[in-house]
């Protein structure tokens, strides 16, 4: 008889790795197949998200965050930087006119949760196209950066459940997220750390800024994860979805790096590929030490 717990831990293992392998084979190769990715990836997030907002009582329109998501997705992948914030304005105010003519109640809320799901589900997720074609005199493109940042992640997850399942005592929010322990989040930050150090080793990233750039990935992807846990919480529900066996839905999946890819890409932006300002601190921590 086979064990059921061992089964589903192997089905949420089985998981994980063609989802990772998929994930990843995608970011390395870049353009299309990376782009494919994304727009799969915001339409089933989006979705759910819809989903988890109408067992609370909003509506939000998911034609309206369709809509945006691949008018951004266009934007971004033409690199028309400058279409941005027109892109944002309009589809803003389409959220505004499509609850309007609509009629259902309540109409401030499904304006509200409309727009969040334009910049939750789509505008931060595509900053991955944004740093991985990030490039400088230095470094070729993001990639080692991605790899970076998904390795610093996942060890955050992975710290924070084995450090917080055996030494766990103080809640970290109790209110939102019951399970999750400061020890935890300490366990998971430090894993984070010493996972960005030895891939920035790699990527022959200063053993400082590799430093920052853990700090950075597992606060916002703590951050993150707790964020979506208070949207399931607040609409009652536990999972996002069933897409993903042994996962529950892509936002499950993928709620840690929502708010880490936007973060992570201005920090390797305005500092990791400023040479100058790299110059300038590089020899500024030669004098220290």
């Amino acid at each position: 008889m086979i064990n059921l717990g061992l089964n589903n831990h192997a089905t949420r293992m089985l998981t994980g790795f063609i989802m990772g392998t998929i994930v990843m084979g995608c970011i390395i190769l870049g353009g299309y197949a990376l782009l494919a990715l994304l727009l799969f990836m915001l339409a089933v997030g989006s979705r759910e998200y819809v989903k988890i907002l109408n067992n609370k009582g909003f509506y939000p329109s998911l034609k309206v965050i369709y809509f945006t998501e691949i008018i951004l997705a266009t934007v971004v992948f033409c690199k028309r930087f400058d279409l941005v914030a027109i892109t944002l304005t309009i589809c803003a105010m389409c959220s505004f006119m499509w609850v309007l003519f609509r009629g259902r109640q309540p109409y401030i809320a499904n304006v509200a949760t409309t727009l969040l799901g334009m910049v939750y589900c789509g505008w931060f997720p595509l900053h991955l196209i944004f740093l991985r074609d990030l490039s400088c005199d230095k470094y070729d493109s993001g990639l080692g950066f991605v790899v970076l940042m998904f390795t610093a992640i996942l060890l955050t997850d992975i710290g924070c459940y084995y450090v917080g399942s055996r030494f766990g005592k103080n809640k970290l929010a109790p209110v939102i997220s019951p399970n999750k322990t400061i020890e935890g989040s300490i366990g998971g930050g430090i894993c984070a750390i010493i996972g960005a150090v030895i891939i920035g080793y790699f990527i022959e990233l200063p053993w400082y800024m590799s430093i920052f750039a853990g700090i950075i990935c597992t606060i916002f992807a703590q951050i993150g994860d707790l964020c979506e846990s208070l949207i399931k919480r607040d609409a009652g529900v536990k999972d996002s979805g069933s897409s993903l066996p042994g996962h529950g839905g892509f936002l499950d999946r993928s709620d840690s790096f929502v708010l880490t890819l936007p973060i992570m890409y201005y920090f390797c932006k305005c500092f990791i590929f400023n040479t100058e300002w790299m110059t300038t601190l590089g020899n500024f921590v030669k004098g220290l030490f």
